[in-house]
């Protein structure tokens, strides 16, 4: 009897131990996600990917943006450049990260408005991400190395097309607004000139200066500097208005381009079903950061117009640049090369 007795005692005492084990199977999922609707988010690092190679407009505001949400999170945030693909890669790996707020783009218009409308892509932007708030804008400028001799807008085009296939122009790379802009314009003026691409605005920039390419069209804040240097010449603007940084650099408009307008901007997206929360705080502290007046004066030092706008305002301008760029991708009939 005793042994029998002991056995039962065992066998319940097993069945109750078994049942606190599969109890703990139901209750760790609630339990966790109990504890992570609590946590307030952010707990870790951050990381803000950038679509290109360092040096370029993008990864200068990706910068300044990581460096002031540093202080105001009291988290540390950092950049990481992915370059290649024209910037798909990079946003290819945000849409597949977790969705919990730690690993964020930024955004360049190109590789969410014009990319996809030329080329197959593993992401789709309406679907993929959740925008956040836009950090800046833009306008494109013209800039013409200084191996060209000549001045202003009229003067290059009289010079190409007396050199006819001789002259090349560099872009950040293929479908990007530097390349849909250079061509539009190329085919606009009827020259004949042959595209460079390269991985990012930084690595144009360095052959434009060193005259391996004749010219470039990119953003104000890559070439406003060395334009001020002497080392290149800006002949246009693509906004309807003259950039306030270069107020005697006339708009494509002045110089016989009506219409001819281009304007870029670079914003954070999250991977899609990251959570309201964390979307919503991360829209407030974005906007507190841009409107910050030493990142004011940084950005417009670069040529860039801060922006800090709301989620769904940032979607509806996603939304309408997703449907021009597409028409003129197709209207230009740009392929990626």
């Amino acid at each position: 009897m005793y042994s029998i007795h002991f056995s039962q005692r065992r066998f319940y005492a097993s069945c109750g131990a078994l049942a606190l084990v599969a109890l703990s199977w139901v209750q760790t999922p609630f339990a966790h996600a109990q504890s992570s609707a609590a946590t307030p988010w952010p707990q870790r690092q951050i990381k803000i990917i950038v679509p290109f190679a360092p040096g370029g407009n993008t990864d200068a505001i990706a910068r300044i943006t990581a460096e002031r949400l540093s202080h105001v999170l009291e988290q540390t945030v950092i950049v990481e450049n992915k370059a290649g693909a024209n910037g798909a890669i990079a946003a290819d790996f945000v849409s597949k990260s977790p969705a919990d707020g730690y690993t964020l783009l930024m955004a360049a218009m190109p590789v969410l408005a014009i990319l996809p409308a030329i080329t197959k892509t593993n992401y789709e932007p309406r679907k993929d991400f959740i925008p956040i708030s836009i950090v800046g804008s833009n306008p494109f400028v013209m800039a013409i190395s200084k191996s060209v001799p000549v001045s202003n807008l009229r003067e290059f085009i009289a010079y190409a097309k007396a050199n006819p296939s001789k002259l090349n122009y560099a872009s950040g790379g293929s479908g990007s607004v530097s390349h849909l802009s250079a061509a539009l314009f190329v085919k606009r003026a009827n020259l004949e000139m042959t595209h460079i691409s390269y991985k990012g605005g930084g690595p144009a920039v360095a052959d434009l200066l060193g005259g391996q390419v004749q010219m470039y069209f990119g953003n104000l804040s890559e070439l406003a500097t060395h334009a001020n240097g002497g080392l290149i010449n800006i002949v246009g603007v693509s906004s309807e208005l003259r950039a306030r940084q270069l107020p005697n650099v006339p708009t494509f408009s002045e110089s016989g381009f009506p219409g001819f307008k281009t304007l870029t901007w670079n914003g954070i997206v999250a991977p899609a079903a990251t959570p309201a929360a964390v979307v919503n705080k991360l829209a407030v502290v974005l906007k507190e950061v841009v409107m910050q007046a030493d990142t004011q004066s940084r950005l417009l030092q670069m040529g860039v117009d801060p922006i800090g706008n709301t989620p769904s305002q940032f979607a509806e301008v996603l939304n309408s640049d997703i449907g021009i760029w597409a028409e003129a991708a197709k209207a230009s009939n740009l392929k990626i090369e």
